[in-house]
């Protein structure tokens, strides 16, 4: 890893976001509700009702494994930036799953 890459911050030193806060701080409660619903990426609004049946589902521990790769493919997803082992599980998983649905 290079110590290049390595940023540090302090609390007294943070990096200021692009969001307005006394913009968002000024809207109303039914502003959101409207701005939310207007906006088909969002999330329904959760209630108390949503709460009271939602269960914790804890993802499964990963398994660490010793795995022989093609240089070639292990540098491709490698340029595609961090997470590159994320990403081949992700596409190994997918794999998987449309396996089992042609069984």
């Amino acid at each position: 890893m290079s110590a290049r890459n390595i940023v540090t911050r302090t609390l007294n030193h943070r990096r200021r976001g692009k969001t307005d806060w006394a913009r968002v701080d000024a809207l109303t409660d039914r502003q959101i509700k409207k701005a939310i619903r207007s906006d088909p990426d969002a999330a329904p609004i959760l209630d108390k009702k949503w709460f009271a049946k939602a269960q914790l589902v804890m993802p499964e521990p990963k398994v660490p494994v010793s795995l022989r790769i093609d240089r070639e493919v292990v540098d491709w997803f490698k340029s595609h930036g961090a997470r590159y082992q994320s990403r081949m599980n992700a596409i190994l998983k997918a794999y998987v799953q449309t396996q089992r649905k042609a069984v």
